[in-house]
């Protein structure tokens, strides 16, 4: 009866363990991408199957806990970026990757479309070294696309704030007043220009 008992024991241990892996959340990762105006990036990132949110906010400036006010006036040092969390098995950074450049411009320095200043440079914000040398590789790949410099940033994220709630999912909260603002800014215009079908980087 013992040795029974025993066996029953570490059957339901088995099982128990089973069931709680069975019930274990995905695995996440997180990406951070600058790529101009932040309202305009969410949605590109927010449709992939896999991602699990987008967050608007500020990276690589100097300033704690900026505003929206203090990072326009292009005083912090922050740039507008988005940060992307993940399920790493059901889409990759490389994917990722492949989104944020077809939705930016990466030709030109210190601006993106219509936007103009430091704040709205587009740039990689690397987690890790795996992160750093996809984001280097990805860049080195469109040098054979453009005769012009990339010249988007691939730096190390220190500090992510996120922005005010306003401007989480503009773009779902405000559609008439964002795509009057896409529209005047002549983003797409661009992007097309840029990457003909590829542009806005397909699904």
């Amino acid at each position: 009866m013992r040795w029974f008992s025993w066996v029953v024991g570490v059957a339901l241990v088995a099982a128990v363990a089973t069931l709680a892996a069975g019930q274990q959340q995905p695995a996440r990762a997180t990406a951070t991408f600058a790529g101009g105006c932040f309202w305009c990036m969410e949605g590109p990132f927010e449709k992939l199957p896999g991602v699990l949110s987008v967050t608007s906010g500020y990276a690589g400036g100097r300033v704690a806990q900026p505003t929206y006010d203090q990072v326009s006036s292009g005083g912090t040092g922050h740039a507008e970026v988005v940060q992307v969390i993940y399920d790493p098995a059901k889409v990759s950074y490389d994917k990722l990757l492949h989104v944020f450049w077809r939705n930016i411009d990466p030709l030109t320095a210190n601006a993106q479309f219509c936007d103009r200043g430091s704040q709205y440079r587009s740039a990689v914000f690397f987690h890790d070294e795996a992160q750093r040398n996809a984001a280097t590789a990805s860049k080195a790949a469109l040098a054979t696309r453009f005769p012009q410099q990339v010249v988007t940033e691939i730096v190390k994220l220190d500090k992510f704030w996120p922005a005010e709630e306003y401007h989480q999912d503009f773009y779902k909260k405000n559609p008439v007043r964002y795509l009057s603002y896409r529209a005047g800014c002549a983003r797409d215009a661009r992007l097309q220009e840029l990457w003909g079908a590829e542009a806005g980087g397909g699904q």
